[in-house]
């Protein structure tokens, strides 16, 4: 079973991803994993060829645009408006879903009758024209008051930038960038190393270094930057790609330095009394991947890697009564040359019940998460946490695909981060890529 088959499996994320930054993350957790060549980090070029439906596996986020845009057309609203209705809430969260729709639009793969590309313009403008500003154009993430989430980053930039390459226009694509650079500048905290603060200006800011905003921010930048690296702009946004690169990696050096003996990350990063985190600790790996493969910085791969073992990890139940029969012959964890675009079927010994997994329910839910609608308390299901898992392994497939570059990267890891798994590959990945 592929990343993408997991989502969509029972109790997945499709049934509980209701609000819209699910929605969208989903879709982008699925594009990655599923559709690659489609995705703005395939080395493939932007944009993709006009007209063509696209292989099957695009389906599932042609359907997401399909739902989304029928419900909207159904509410008869003309002019500019989101997707999905925010009430008065957060107006930075159903652009997420943006990039789904643009393609299912772009590729004629949405032949349904409905309007995918006026949809498309529709969430653009009331972005532009309805969402209040800061005095120098940062975009509030909320409607009622001008505030700023970290989240946004993820939400907002990546759409503008796609449509702009889409569109042929430089203009919005440099908004894309404008976007990330006013939010790093209002939220980046230099006395804590370059975390970024959750939530500046109006009413209940939050200035804590909440560890999944740190990802949104970082999954965000980095999905501006291969838009702008595989456009036409490539050339003339050499030095915003630059800069984009540096902010990520900004946000690595300031975070990892926080990352827990357990290979977790706590809900805030640098509060010890925090919970710990599963789901902000697989956003920032996949970050730290993507960020190898973009730029070729390798500094923080060996955490990355760390982490990713340690949500692949064994109960300790299941890790003590397979050591008694293992062989010790047997590799503890999978060759890093080894590729998920074609996996191989594990081995008869190999355990896949999600029951010995510790950082996954038997019914294959990530745990422990942070609630996803109440940033400071801890959760029980995250459909964002189990998008993050398909994207950290999406982007790990991609890094190991090619080598694994920088897998020896100098930093040492702790002794701590070594977890045996009793002579077989047992976990997150393997249940993700092979089946349940």
């Amino acid at each position: 079973m592929s990343p993408g088959s997991y989502v969509r499996a029972p109790d997945s994320p499709r049934r509980l991803a209701k609000r819209s930054w699910e929605i969208g993350t989903r879709a982008q957790a699925l594009l990655e994993s599923d559709t690659p060549s489609y995705s703005v980090f395939s080395n493939n070029g932007l944009p993709p060829a006009q007209g063509e439906a696209g292989p099957s596996s695009l389906d599932e986020v042609i359907s997401i645009a399909h739902e989304v845009v029928q419900n909207s057309t159904k509410a008869a609203i003309q002019g500019p408006q989101p997707f999905l209705d925010v009430n008065g809430g957060a107006a930075g969260d159903p652009p997420s879903i943006g990039v789904a729709v643009l393609l299912a639009n772009w590729t004629g793969a949405g032949s349904d009758g409905l309007d995918y590309g006026g949809a498309a313009r529709n969430q653009l403008e009331f972005l532009l024209e309805k969402v209040p500003k800061t005095d120098d154009g940062a975009i509030s993430h909320r409607m009622e008051q001008v505030q700023l989430w970290s989240d946004f980053v993820y939400m907002v930039p990546p759409f503008l930038a796609y449509y702009g390459v889409l569109t042929q226009n430089e203009t919005l694509v440099q908004q894309a960038y404008d976007q990330c650079r006013l939010y790093r500048q209002y939220l980046v905290d230099d006395e804590a190393g370059g975390m970024w603060k959750h939530i500046v200006l109006g009413s209940n800011a939050d200035g804590g270094h909440w560890s999944t905003g740190n990802g949104w921010a970082a999954a965000g930048m980095l999905r501006v930057l291969a838009t702008i690296q595989h456009s036409q702009y490539a050339k003339n946004m050499k030095n915003q790609a630059k800069d984009l690169t540096n902010w990520v990696s900004e946000i690595h050096t300031g975070i990892y330095p926080h990352l827990r003996t357990n290979s977790l990350f706590g809900n805030y990063a640098d509060d010890s009394a925090s919970f710990d985190d599963a789901s902000s600790t697989a956003i920032l790996a996949s970050t730290v991947y993507r960020l190898a493969l973009l730029s070729g910085i390798h500094t923080h791969l060996p955490l990355a890697e760390q982490c990713r073992k340690a949500l692949s990890a064994p109960s300790s139940a299941a890790s003590s009564s397979a050591s008694g029969s293992a062989s010790t012959s047997a590799s503890p964890t999978p060759s890093l040359s080894a590729t998920a675009t074609s996996p191989a079927t594990p081995s008869a010994s190999a355990t896949t019940s999600a029951d010995t997994l510790a950082h996954f329910t038997s019914d294959m839910w990530l745990t422990p998460v942070v609630n996803p609608n109440q940033f400071g308390i801890e959760g029980s299901r995250s459909p964002e946490g189990q998008a993050f898992v398909v994207e950290m392994y999406a982007a790990w497939r991609d890094w190991t695909a090619v080598g694994s570059p920088g897998a020896n990267a100098a930093r040492s890891l702790r002794k701590a981060s070594m977890l045996p798994v009793a002579g077989v590959w047992v976990g997150a990945g393997a249940l993700l890529l092979w089946g349940m």
